[in-house]
């Protein structure tokens, strides 16, 4: 038998005891990735529990409950650093794509240690599925809190549209691959093709945010003492 908790340990020390030694940047990454781990494993307790109660087919519970509830445990951490630190665009990318990392690599070790890996082409197929699946999911849910920033004012209706567009994601992906057939390979094309598609706009975004950055700069320079405007 296979001990999640196990393998969250084994791997989350030797990362914690790396932040002794990283910089700030390299640490903030590394730890959201240990965050989004735990968070993976809180997910599976939860939606463990609701399978027992409910009795609901383990088929049935990933298409319509587990997208739900891992979008949303991804999210309150997020939701807490915006709030708490008031950090910039840069560091919640940083810190997003550090949970969604850190949450497929849990989740495809646990599946590996449990299942098996019979074949090299399903465990390419598992990390460009279901590990990039998790990734876009978090790029969408904080790029469209970045852009509800820029236009209109952060609310709770702009996060719980950020988070449905994610949730939505997750779900179909679930659902494509839950039968075999031609849909089984749509759904493990979407997640790449997906994350093809999301970097225009995150180029975008960089850019802007880079534009931003050399402005600010530049007005903060030109109101020194002595300087010229």
């Amino acid at each position: 038998m296979v001990y999640s908790e196990n393998i969250l340990v084994c791997i989350a020390i030797p990362l914690l005891i790396a932040l002794i030694f990283t910089q700030r940047s390299t640490r903030r990454f590394i730890g959201s990735f240990v965050m989004g781990m735990l968070i993976c494993l809180l997910s599976a307790y939860i939606s463990g529990f609701l399978r027992q109660i409910t009795e609901t087919p383990a088929e049935d519970m990933a298409i319509y409950f587990s997208p739900i509830i891992e979008e949303i445990m991804k999210i309150l951490p997020l939701v807490f650093y915006i709030f708490v630190f008031e950090a910039d665009n840069s560091k919640l990318i940083t810190v997003c794509l550090g949970l969604g990392l850190g949450f497929a690599s849990f989740e495809n070790s646990c599946y590996l240690m449990s299942f098996g890996a019979p074949e090299l082409t399903f465990v390419i197929i598992r990390g460009l599925a279901v590990g990039v699946m998790h990734v876009v999911c978090s790029l969408m849910l904080i790029m469209g809190i970045i852009i509800q920033k820029r236009l209109f004012t952060l609310s709770f209706p702009g996060i719980v549209g950020a988070l449905s567009l994610s949730t939505a994601f997750h779900g179909f992906y679930n659902l494509l691959v839950s039968e075999p057939g031609i849909s089984t390979y749509i759904g493990y094309t979407m997640p790449i093709l997906s994350a093809v598609a999301l970097y225009f706009p995150y180029r975008t975004l960089k850019r802007q945010e880079a534009q931003r950055n050399s402005a600010n700069a530049y007005d903060h320079k030109a109101k020194l003492p002595g300087t010229a405007p």
